[in-house]
């Protein structure tokens, strides 16, 4: 049975669903379609959408007749005045119905997960969690992003591995799936094409920050996937879209509760941002970084991650009693080779020589930096005094960064996929005066007053005793029992 894309498809109900069969959908008052400026009104007054409003609403966007600035003031109207639960599920669907939907054999129903985050400095967990989960008998159809904003995305960072192609159709993601258990790629313009219009226009609006349209945007492009699981890495701090815990909880509970309306079993991880996950930030030191951690290896609030989503992953789609036994079983599959393996033959699937990726996952340290992109020049800076490291911010080593390239303003700029940053140091250890804590890669000339400055005011020291840096994993939202 391949893998197929149908337009419009409705199917019973079933995890992923998509026909608002089986879930609390809206139901539709009002036989007559309402003109766009009287949806706008109403829920600028505050009012409630109803099923058909918002259908209509999607339809307009995809079709061409709503108006930019229609779509920005009804955008401006759900930011002010939210949506609920319902809402939010009959815009997600309505959104994930936009386009194709992703069709599998039906022996994989309850193989398929995935993993989704809000984005950080560092965050490489994609890239060690997809192999590991195929290594653990998943399926992860795995859709990822590209970075705007300070660094690259997932899709930037596997692309620093020459030959890597993130552009693959329904059928070849099948042939990745039997052939490798998991595959990274691209969103295609037809899938969700609604929530690309709306993203855009989220961008340049200021409702990046709705919890309703981020959670439509989020779970519409996971529902196409059929999953019977799903895990959303939340981020809050420093350098996530959320400053404080409170704030990504109103997020996750959303997240969670709309996933269960849509007969999809969500869980919702809160993390914290503040500094950046691993030692390695910029697209090719990442993917050195989750190399050196699909060998057993590797900073430990990576690894930590890593397993924790993976177990809560197992065991929301029955692969494991218990999220510790899922945990475990990730683990093993990191210090066992098997993720690589996994990796070594997700990357020869999607364009990597098999040569090189047979050298990638089998050499060293310092071979591997041989294979990938490397930049021109390396810089160190030294600690300004004696101390214990309190913290190291990300947000301004991630901005400095992205003045170097690592990162992109506008959609389809070029990166410089070896400029990045090393730490030296760890949260909690004991630094003397005069000791290299940052390693920077760069392409360019050397950094600039004002760039060293932002950097060294990073580093945060005190004068208390070495400590255990503590995990970011803060805090796990469950969705309902089945």
């Amino acid at each position: 049975m391949a893998a197929s894309m149908t337009q419009g498809a409705r199917a019973p109900p079933r995890p992923g669903d998509l026909s608002g069969e089986g879930t609390q959908g809206l139901t539709d008052p009002s036989p007559e379609p309402k003109q766009l400026p009287e949806l706008i009104r109403v829920k600028r007054d505050g009012g409630r959408l109803s099923e058909a409003d918002i259908r209509g609403f999607v339809a307009a966007v995809v079709n061409g007749s709503a108006q930019g600035t229609q779509i920005g003031a009804m955008l401006m109207a759900i930011r002010l005045r939210g949506m609920d639960l319902e809402e939010t599920s009959v815009l997600t669907q309505a959104l994930a119905q936009s386009g194709q939907q992703l069709k599998w054999p039906e022996a994989w129903r309850q193989q398929l997960v995935d993993k989704h985050s809000t984005g950080g400095v560092g965050d490489k967990v994609s890239l060690v969690l997809a192999p590991a989960l195929a290594a653990c008998g998943c399926k992860v159809p795995m859709i990822s992003g590209r970075g705007l904003g300070h660094t690259g995305g997932t899709l930037d960072k596997l692309e620093s591995i020459p030959g890597f192609n993130v552009i693959q159709s329904p059928e070849q993601m099948q042939v990745l799936l039997e052939q490798a258990g998991c595959c990274i790629v691209g969103q295609s313009e037809q899938l969700v094409p609604a929530d690309g219009i709306l993203y855009a226009a989220r961008d340049v609006t200021a409702t990046v920050d709705s919890l309703p349209l981020i959670t439509a945007s989020i779970l519409s492009k996971k529902v196409v996937e059929g999953l019977s699981a799903l895990v959303i890495d939340v981020k809050f701090g420093g350098a996530a879209v959320f400053p404080n815990q409170e704030q990504a909880r109103e997020l996750a509970t959303t997240l969670v509760g709309v996933g269960a309306d849509l007969g999809l079993r969500v869980a919702a991880a809160l993390t914290a941002m503040d500094k950046p996950l691993g030692r390695c930030v910029g697209n090719a030191l990442e993917v050195e970084e989750a190399l050196l951690c699909m060998d057993g290896a590797g900073p430990s609030d990576l690894r930590d991650l890593v397993t924790r989503l993976g177990g809560a992953l197992l065991w929301l789609s029955g692969h494991a009693g218990t999220q510790a036994q899922g945990a475990a079983r990730v683990a093993a599959a990191l210090d066992d080779g098997s993720a690589l393996g996994r990796f070594e033959l997700m990357l020869a699937a999607q364009g990597v020589d098999p040569g090189l990726a047979r050298a990638l996952c089998s050499g060293s340290p310092a071979e591997r930096r041989q294979l990938l992109p490397r930049a021109r020049e390396q810089e160190e800076l030294l600690a300004p005094a004696d101390g214990t490291v309190e913290l190291v911010r990300a947000l301004p080593l991630a901005q400095v960064l992205h003045e170097l390239g690592a990162g992109r303003s506008r959609a389809g700029e070029p990166l410089r996929l070896g400029v990045g940053a090393e730490l030296l140091v760890d949260v909690g250890q004991k630094l003397s005066r005069g000791t290299p804590w940052l390693r920077v890669h760069r392409d360019g000339p050397a950094l600039s007053g004002l760039q060293r400055r932002a950097l060294q005011e990073a580093l945060v020291l005190s004068d208390r005793a070495p400590f255990t840096a503590p995990s970011p994993f803060a805090e796990l939202v469950l969705p309902p029992p089945q």
